[in-house]
């Protein structure tokens, strides 16, 4: 049975490695974590050994089908436990994500199941997300573009939220935004990569460093 340890490396370097499964550097791991390189490549040599990963050093970790099954296991644990606390309990955008990263790993698999089906199979995490199914499956991810990206003007819809810092997503609550939110683009500043943005009329300008957390759709057609 995996640990709580092992869980949460096998699922940062799931995270890490990206719609490529490239490669994740040991120092990367390391750092998200929060230890040392030294502790990050003993882990490693450990998760290698009981088949969770593949590692040579230097040449950093990728996970096996072994390792990539635990780390979607604890994903949709997360994912789903951040849902169902946003819409049972009323917490808000930026207290689910500390209160699932403690719970993904303590609730039975048969209790993930049942909270799966009161929430009526969601396909998507209150961050715009995707969760897994039981069997591991990801659900296809609606074509997304980056805020910054977009047309100026032009009308869209939010999808999904990345932003790790809870202040960040603080301040994004108190500007009324949130998944499926229709947004209008203004304008953007080239000097700096700011826009500005209408939210329920309301104007609003974000930062560069926002805008790369906050990814859209279109609403035309």
């Amino acid at each position: 049975m995996s640990t709580v340890s092992t869980e949460n490396y096998l699922k940062t370097v799931y995270s890490s490695a990206g719609t490529g499964r490239k490669p994740v550097s040991t120092a990367s791991v390391a750092k998200k974590l929060g230890i040392t390189n030294a502790a990050t490549s003993e882990m490693a040599k450990k998760l290698a050994g009981n088949g969770y990963l593949s590692y040579a050093p230097y040449k950093g970790v990728e996970l096996t089908e072994k390792g990539k099954a635990v780390a979607l296991k604890v994903i949709r644990r997360h994912r789903l436990w951040e849902l169902f606390l946003l819409k049972t309990l009323d917490l808000s955008w930026e207290q689910v994500h500390d209160e699932a990263e403690i719970l993904e790993h303590s609730a039975s698999d048969f209790l993930i199941d049942k909270i799966d089906q009161y929430l009526d199979f969601p396909s998507f995490d209150p961050h715009g997300a995707p969760i897994p199914d039981a069997d591991g499956k990801l659900p296809e991810m609606p074509e997304q573009i980056e805020l910054g990206n977009c047309n100026f003007p032009g009308d869209y819809k939010i999808v999904r939220v990345s932003a790790k810092s809870n202040e960040i997503m603080r301040y994004f609550s108190g500007l009324g935004l949130k998944l499926d939110e229709s947004i209008t683009t203004v304008k953007k500043l080239s000097f700096d990569n700011s826009v500005t943005l209408l939210i329920d009329n309301k104007e609003v300008t974000l930062s560069e460093k926002m805008c790369k957390c906050i990814f859209v759709t279109s609403k035309k057609g």
